[in-house]
Parts: C-alpha cells; structure tokens; sequence
C-alpha cells in the first residue's frame, strides 16, 4: 500500500482512539461523581443508640445515686405525717439498702423545731421541716462545729378549718390576725351568725406550722387568752366539728379531704377569696364518697395567701449523716418522688 493511502487511514484511527478514551474519561468521571454524592451523605446507625446519651437522672428512686446503705433515724415535722406514710413505705420498697426508722421525741411534742434539734444534738441523721432553719439553730449547729442546709421538696399550705355549718364565705389574712389575736370576738363582727368565735391552735413549742403562723400571719404578736391550745390536730378539727364557732388552721393537706369540718377560702383583700380546695366545694353530706381536693394550681401559682416549702434538714459534717439527708432529698425531688408527693396531697416542685 502506498504512503499516500495510509495518511487518511491513520488519521481515522487516532480520531477513533481519542474519541473512545474521552468518552471513557466522561463515563468514568460521572460514575465516580455519583458513588461519592452517594457515600458522602451521614448515615444512621443502629448499634448501640444509647451508649452517647447521658441517662436521663432523678426520673426514678432506682436512678438516684449515692445512696448509703444503713439504718438511718429521721424526724421532725408533724406536717410531713402523710409524706411519711405514702411517699417512705415506696422508697423502702425501691431501695432496701437505705433504711430508714422515723423517731418520736419521747418528752417534747413532735414538730419542725423538735426534728432540728434532735438533728444537732446527734439523735437524727437528718430533720423533716416545715419552716425555713431559724437562725439561732444556725448557730447553735456552729458550735457544734457543722452547718445546717434546708432543701425544698414540695410546696405546702395553711388551710383554716371551721364548723361546717358556720354560713361565711371567706376571710382575709388580716381578719384571722384580728381573730387569734382576740380583736374579733364574735361571727357577726364578720358578717357571719351572733356566735362566739372558739379559737384552736397548737402550741408554739410544737412544730414549724404554728410558728409559721405566728410569724407570718400574726407577725409576732402573741395569741389572744381565749385561744384553747391542742395537742394534736385530729384533737383539734374535733373540737371545731363540735363546735358551732370553731375555728382551726393546720397544713391543707390535713384539713381539705376532711368531711367533718369546712375549709375555709382565705384572701388578701375583703371578698378577694381563694378556696384551698378544687371547685365545686363538695359538701359534708357527699363525704366520703367523695373529699375535697387540694387547689394545687393556686398553690403553685402564689394565689392562695398561704403557702411555705417544706424542707429536709441536711447536716453538713462530711459524715453519714450527710449523705443519707442529700440521699433522701434527691430521692423525693425524683419524677418518682414529686408524683408521690402529690398523691399525699401536697404540691410538686418541680
């Protein structure tokens, strides 16, 4: 074959070749570029999901750590009576090893200020209050050479009691001041029935819920000589259902649900009045099929006149005795521990 007829065939073969290798490039840079886009996208993955999430703490009696394990004496406020009875039994079910004995003062009436006293002088490992730690056991705890922490863990109020047949919607907080501090003797100076007001209270000496009122309801004036002191308030709400112009005030959880008295809606201003319990009043006749319950939404929100936090009183030594009070304060701040707070009829706070 002649030179001449050879130039045109090798012309075609290099533009054949050139021609395969760039659609080759064009294939193989496309094929590529898709397997990335794919492959680059994050993809889920389904071992072990919960090993990079903390554990969600404090939902349980169960989650709660640093638990020691021991018999641990506590005691104090009788406000705390239906915490012990509902919200204790559980955590001892939860958690055997923290065990816990609840001590009576055997020569004083037991309360807050008993419990905190009991606590310092080394007879408790930790004190169940319903008042704030009052400065003089701050300091009395300093000399023992340790200091005192109060932890809230649940919201309280002063719910008054009164005879169920006494026809009188409300009182306001300085109308009780004037009844305790024997200004106001008689119903109708209150727009109520000619009947003598009978006044109860427990003493001062027995528990954070009468100094609470003494402090702040009847701002540190003495109780009037009329005033019948009670030892109890089951002795108490007593007399005041037998009684047509009884009147009575304790924790609400301990008056509300009761059927044989009437609590009574309190405010701070004249017809301003907010009931502690949820309306409709369900009446003496209908109990105890069915109890009045606790106004929790007004407790919560500042509406009712009357509330305070109840504490547990922690010994801060460094010893047993602290761990055990920070233990079962954290235990009762739990999820598992406020929504048993409330069924004793006390208001979560959290």
């Amino acid at each position: 074959m002649s030179q001449k007829n050879e130039t045109p065939i090798l012309i075609l073969t290099v533009l054949i070749t050139a021609g395969l290798i760039a659609g080759g490039f064009w294939w193989f840079n496309n094929k590529i570029s898709f397997n990335f886009n794919q492959v680059t996208k994050p993809q889920p993955t389904n071992s072990n999901p919960d090993t990079t999430k903390p554990e969600s703490s404090g939902n349980t009696f169960a989650s709660v750590q640093n638990v020691p394990t021991g018999l641990f004496n506590y005691g104090g406020s009788t406000s705390w009576a239906p915490l012990r009875l509902t919200v204790d039994s559980a955590i001892q079910a939860a958690r055997p090893e923290f065990r816990l004995r609840y001590v009576e003062p055997s020569s004083v009436t037991p309360g807050s200020g008993t419990g905190i006293h009991a606590l310092i002088d080394g007879q408790l490992a930790f004190a169940q209050s319903s008042r704030p730690i009052l400065d003089e056991e701050l300091n009395r705890a300093k000399q023992r050479g340790f200091t005192l922490q109060q932890i809230p863990i649940a919201i309280d109020g002063l719910a008054v009691a009164v005879n169920p047949n006494l026809n009188i919607s409300g009182l306001t907080v300085d109308q009780l001041r004037s009844i305790y501090t024997g200004q106001i003797n008689n119903w109708s100076e209150l727009g109520g029935p000619n009947i003598p007001i009978k006044t109860y209270s427990r003493r001062i000496s027995d528990g954070g819920t009468v100094e609470l009122f003494v402090q702040d309801i009847l701002g540190g004036q003495a109780f009037s000589s009329n005033v019948e002191f009670v030892s109890t308030t089951t002795q108490a709400l007593q007399k005041v259902a037998a009684s047509p112009g009884g009147i009575y005030y304790a924790s609400a959880p301990e008056v509300v649900p009761q059927c044989s008295i009437k609590p009574l809606p309190l405010g701070r201003r004249q017809g301003q009045y907010i009931p502690p319990y949820q309306e409709p009043f369900v009446l003496p006749s209908e109990c105890p099929g069915k109890r009045n319950k606790l106004n929790i939404e007004a407790f919560q929100s500042g509406k009712y006149p009357i509330t305070r936090n109840l504490f547990v009183v922690v010994k801060q030594n460094s010893q047993t005795e602290q761990q055990a009070g920070v233990a079962y304060a954290n235990l009762l701040l739990t999820e598992q521990g406020q929504e048993l707070i409330s069924q004793a009829g006390f208001v979560k706070i959290r």
